[in-house]
């Protein structure tokens, strides 16, 4: 790593912890943003999110990484527009999203496609499944341990929980996800840090910064970030 790999969990359209977290975090040439999916649902500003995500990437200056939650996959998959479980979209939290594109009374796939800025459509259908760096495996939900890198599912890396979270593997590297709320970072080294901290359900929205192993963490409704080692 040249420069710092600045890891992001779970938004969820939580547009001011956001911003106060990336205020904090001031990534500028040579550092890696590594967002976790989960951009989109359930959340105040859907919208605002995706479209401050929209200008981070077209920013050069910093290298911008945005993973696929499965909240997104639920959203495209609406949209049939590559993503599965798209009949589970509004009755998870896609309610909120549509209504934040102005989609009002009974939404529907046309309609909501219409009232989505090209450049955000754009930006979720190009969203990643894993990423890796030398010491590091970022993704949304997991990984299976029993299976290479590799030949991992789409399914798992973006909804797997207790069969990764629970069992150590044998990547050499530690996985850094989001995916499951806790109400603190899960940090189980050599093998997994998971930073979805719930800031949608009142927790934090949380970022892990490598390689020095530093938490930065925004609580729902504050106005500072609170800085921790991993490592106590």
């Amino acid at each position: 790593m040249t420069g710092r790999v600045l890891v992001v969990g779970d938004i969820h359209g939580c547009l001011d912890e956001l911003d106060l977290l990336l205020r904090d975090l001031a990534a500028t040439t040579g550092d890696t943003l590594v967002f976790l999916g989960d951009y989109v649902d359930r959340g105040p500003d859907v919208r605002g999110v995706v479209q401050r995500l929209v200008e981070l990437e077209a920013d050069a200056s910093v290298r911008t990484v945005f993973l696929r939650g499965n909240h997104e996959d639920m959203l495209l998959g609406y949209l049939d527009r590559g993503g599965h479980y798209g009949e589970a979209f509004l009755a998870n939290g896609g309610d909120v999203t549509v209504r934040s594109y102005g989609v009002t009374g009974l939404p529907s796939p046309d309609r909501f496609e219409r009232a989505l800025p090209e450049s955000h459509l754009a930006f979720l259908i190009s969203t990643t499944l894993l990423h890796v760096e030398p010491e590091y495996v970022m993704v949304h939900a997991g990984l299976r341990p029993d299976r290479p890198l590799d030949r991992q599912s789409t399914h798992d890396l973006i909804w797997i929980r207790d069969e990764f979270i629970a069992r150590p593997h044998s990547f050499g590297k530690t996985v850094i996800f989001g995916h499951t709320p806790m109400r603190e970072v899960l940090e189980d080294l050599p093998y997994k840090v998971g930073i979805d901290t719930g800031c949608v359900y009142g927790g934090m929205l949380t970022a892990l910064e490598l390689p020095d192993l530093t938490v930065h963490a925004v609580r729902r409704g504050a106005a500072r970030v609170e800085r921790r080692p991993l490592v106590a």
